[in-house]
């Protein structure tokens, strides 16, 4: 879920303004997030005929919500399956990983199109240790049942680089993530979480609020490699592609599994930056400076959710009230 950017990095990034047209292109899939931390929402089969009415082709849901998997079925939906609070038994054994994939993957698959296990979500501190271990245990436990097609990865947060102004000079912060960069032999990508929303909270002084809602007005060029931006989200993209190619591992792909604007709650979050936001990366046709080509994207998330924990803004991400009316107008 749309967790807080540390401040340096945000300070760092916060310099960086713009995004700039490489050849065009269209975006892969959309997808919205789909969380559950509310008394109001509707049910899970609700929210499945609202994702397809609206043309949402892409769902992230946060652990194995077997109620949520069934209304899946048939759909056609592409589907980021998190799991949850398990990342320490998965990086455990052998056993376990094979008992989960049994129990939450195969009485699913294919009937629901489960495209990424996410393993872990923006871990942090000792727990990191366990995310290698889990992605390749899991991996095993896919491949043995034939179902190798489906990617284990993790989600991280954009913290995990340091160094982002300019993109060009990004790397990774800890030495976890170079291990996990170069980990893939399956050909997962790489899932980020990316919200230029808190790079703007976190320095309005050098952040202007149009070059972080993909409105026009500002121009950046990274001084190492000439590359001009025009919008943070591609900034932000680039300085990811260019951590992993210091790390050996340039051909790695990145999914965005989660990126949004929230409408109330906080400096900087209205209806009016919200709508520009998330209708601006859905409407973004163009590669990055740095690498040309489709995006797949995660916007956070699907529902106002009213019992979310942390600062007002956690609970004004939705892109639907509970009643399933828009928060505001938006087209996929």
């Amino acid at each position: 879920m749309a967790r807080r950017q540390g401040v340096a990095s945000m300070l760092t990034i916060a310099l960086i303004i713009g995004a700039f047209a490489s050849a065009p292109t269209t975006v892969q899939s959309i997808g919205v997030c789909y969380g559950v931390l509310g008394n109001n929402l509707p049910s899970r089969s609700e929210v499945v005929q609202l994702y397809k009415s609206k043309g949402i082709n892409g769902m992230r849901i946060y652990y194995p919500d077997k109620e949520a998997l069934n209304a899946l079925r048939n759909s056609g939906i592409a589907l980021i399956l998190d799991v949850g609070d398990q990342l320490s038994n998965l990086a455990a054994s052998s056993s376990k990983p094979a008992a989960w994939v049994r129990d939450n993957v195969r009485p699913y698959y294919p009937a629901v199109n489960i495209k990424y296990i996410a393993v872990g979500n923006e871990v942090e501190g000792g727990a990191t240790s366990s995310i290698l271990p889990a992605i390749r245990n899991v991996n095993s436990a896919l491949g043995s049942v034939g179902l190798g097609r489906i990617k284990a990865s993790t989600a991280v947060k954009f913290d995990v680089i340091s160094n982002s102004y300019p993109p060009s000079a990004a790397v990774f912060r800890d030495a976890y993530m170079k291990d996990i960069a170069r980990y893939r032999c399956t050909g997962a990508p790489l899932l980020a979480n990316v919200y230029p929303y808190f790079a703007y909270r976190g320095n309005p002084r050098d952040i202007s609020l149009n070059y972080a809602t993909f409105r026009p007005g500002t121009t950046v060029r990274d001084p190492n490699n000439g590359l001009t931006y025009t919008n943070l989200f591609d900034a932000m993209m680039d300085a990811v592609y260019a951590a992993l190619e210091k790390a050996g591992a340039g051909n790695v792909r990145v999914v965005v599994s989660e990126s949004g604007w929230p409408s109330a709650g906080g400096f900087g979050a209205s209806v009016d930056n919200a709508r520009a936001y998330n209708q601006g990366l859905i409407d973004h046709v163009r590669g990055t400076p740095k690498r040309r080509g489709a995006l797949e994207a995660y916007i956070f998330a699907m529902f106002n959710e009213n019992q979310k924990n942390g600062d007002p803004t956690e609970r004004n991400f939705g892109l639907f009230y509970p009643n399933k009316s828009p928060v505001y107008p938006i087209r996929f």
